[in-house]
Order: C-alpha cells, then sequence, then structure tokens
C-alpha cells in the first residue's frame, strides 16, 4: 500500500527458527528471507553497537528495489550522551549513514531514555539536536518518560519537521499524536508488565488497522515496526495488520 510501511525491529533472531527462517538457516541467508517478506525494517542493533559507515553503503547496493531500512541512533547519544552533540559528530553519522543507503533510506529513530524527563535544558537539547539534521532526513523521537506528552513537546518536533513516535508497550505513553507528514509507530508488545513479549490480539490488530486508516486519511505516511520479538510474534503480528490493512 502507497504511503505505508510495516516491519520489525530487527530481522535476525535465533528464535524465529520455525517462524519466518526455515530451520537450520544460516544466518547470513536471513536477510534474503527476510526482504522476500516485508519491505521494511528497523535496524535495532545499531542502538547498541554502532557499525560505521561502510555496511550502510553495503546496505543501499544489495538491497531489493523498493526496500527501505529506517536506522535506530546509537544509545550512545541519546542514553550516553543524552542528546549533548557539541561538535556535531553523532548528527553528521546519521547524516552519512542515511545517505549511504540512498534510495533505502528510511527513518531516523531517536530512543530516548525513560529517565529523560523535560526540563529546560532537555527541551535546548532536544530542539538543537534535531536542528542539527539536515532536513531532508526523516527523523522519528520515542520519549519514554510520561512528562514529555506536552503540548510544548508536539510544538518542538512540529518546528523541526519530526514524528512523534506513537508507542505501545508496557509503562509506555500511548498517545496518538502526529506532528509531521508521517507518522512513526513502535508496538513493543500488548503485556501490560513487560516489554517486547506477548501477542497483539485481532481486536488489537484491528483498532490499530483503524488509526492507520484515520492517518492514511489525513494525508500522512506510517511507518510502523513491532518489537514484541519474543517466539517470532512480531512476525506474526505484522502480517496480520499487513492483511487487515490489504
Amino acid at each position: 500500500m502507497d504511503g505505508l510501511r510495516l516491519g520489525t525491529s530487527g530481522w535476525s533472531y535465533d528464535h524465529w527458527q520455525g517462524v519466518l527462517y526455515p530451520p537450520g538457516l544460516a544466518t547470513a541467508k536471513r536477510r534474503d528471507v527476510y526482504v522476500a517478506r516485508f519491505d521494511t525494517v528497523e535496524l535495532n542493533a545499531s542502538f547498541y553497537r554502532w557499525p560505521g559507515e561502510r555496511p550502510f553503503h553495503r546496505w543501499g547496493e544489495v538491497l531489493p528495489d523498493g526496500f527501505v531500512m529506517s536506522v535506530k541512533a546509537s544509545r550512545w547519544i541519546t542514553h550516553g550522551r543524552r542528546l549533548h552533540d557539541v561538535d556535531g559528530a553523532w548528527a553528521r553519522r546519521l547524516e552519512a549513514a542515511m545517505t549511504a543507503l540512498g534510495k533505502h533510506a528510511g527513518v531516523v529513530l531517536l530512543q530516548l531514555p525513560g529517565d529523560f524527563a523535560p526540563t529546560e535544558e532537555t527541551r535546548r537539547r532536544l530542539r538543537t539536536f534535531l536542528a542539527s539534521l539536515p532536513r531532508w532526513l526523516k527523523v522519528s523521537v520515542e520519549l519514554r518518560h510520561p512528562g514529555w506528552s506536552e503540548e510544548q513537546t508536539y510544538q518542538i518536533l512540529k518546528e523541526q519537521g519530526a514524528a512523534y513516535v506513537v508507542m505501545s508497550g508496557a509503562h509506555l505513553p500511548c498517545v496518538l499524536r502526529a506532528t509531521a507528514g508521517f507518522v512513526y509507530v513502535r508496538w513493543h508488545g500488548p503485556s501490560p508488565d513487560h516489554l517486547y513479549v506477548g501477542s497483539y490480539s485481532e481486536d488489537d490488530l484491528r483498532w490499530w488497522a483503524d488509526r492507520i486508516r484515520e492517518w492514511r486519511a489525513q494525508g500522512r505516511d506510517v511507518w510502523g515496526y513491532f518489537d514484541n520479538d519474543d517466539r517470532g510474534y512480531a512476525v506474526r503480528n505484522c502480517e496480520r495488520l499487513r492483511e487487515l490493512l490489504a
């Protein structure tokens, strides 16, 4: 569907054997199986270890036409430096990565930690870091501290053309707010107690399908990624949601 991209957060999990990957499939072949079933992925490994620019060039060369990769920024800038990028090094790294991906470039995701609360200083950091990124980049921001659910936050994101990440997951605020020309959704699992586990019910997925149709009716593109990788639920939920929207 034009204007809609649905995938999973990451594509290489051992426990997806028998769900997405045939048992015994070589790890190097997992990408080929994934891209045959989905048209987008949210690169999750980059959060834990930034791969450098070379792999992005390689992905830009080998990914099939029509496939796009969203990229999760390193936790060094979001959790370590907490958006304090004095010399602009991380802004340049993100720009270089998405440039290397070329036509396969999706959205840059900034996931802020749950203890990153809104204050005058953190609002300034958020605004400054977003302003340091080139405007052609699609950028989304996941603000896990509930205090960010306020008009001042949404105004900062609107001014910078960044999308507020709509979150679904234990102890995370689920705010259906659009601040850019596209909406970015992350499904971390339906459990009220634990993130990344459990399977969304048919009723849950139908409810989300209705929300996506509403955003699409507003003329907004929608990017959505399932992060409940446990037991392959992300794969099954994503495919079912695509069926409901077909």
